[in-house]
């Protein structure tokens, strides 16, 4: 009972921390990571309730497509850096 205690604690300081991240980072890319990490650790819980297809299923549904869509929403909508122009 102990290790399982230690180790919700773990990842429950991992989940708030990244959750909190999502908010506050500025970049849109350091978000979505952080996104990503919270969504892990959230898969993290079901495996230590024993419910390993829900785990699996907020693996492949949440971080494989939300997260990837995410990513290429992200990286579509970035600006393009001006090029500068030596003379």
């Amino acid at each position: 009972m102990t290790y399982e205690l230690i180790a919700f604690a773990l990842f429950a300081v991992v989940t708030l921390g990244s959750a909190i991240g999502v908010v506050l980072l500025q970049d849109p890319w350091h978000s979505a990571l952080m996104l990503g990490v919270t969504l892990m650790s959230v898969a993290v819980y079901y495996v230590m309730l024993a419910a390993e297809f829900v785990a699996m299923m907020q693996i492949l549904v949440y971080v494989g497509g939300v997260l990837v869509l995410i990513t290429f929403a992200v990286m579509l909508t970035q600006p393009d850096e001006p090029e500068v122009v030596q003379t």
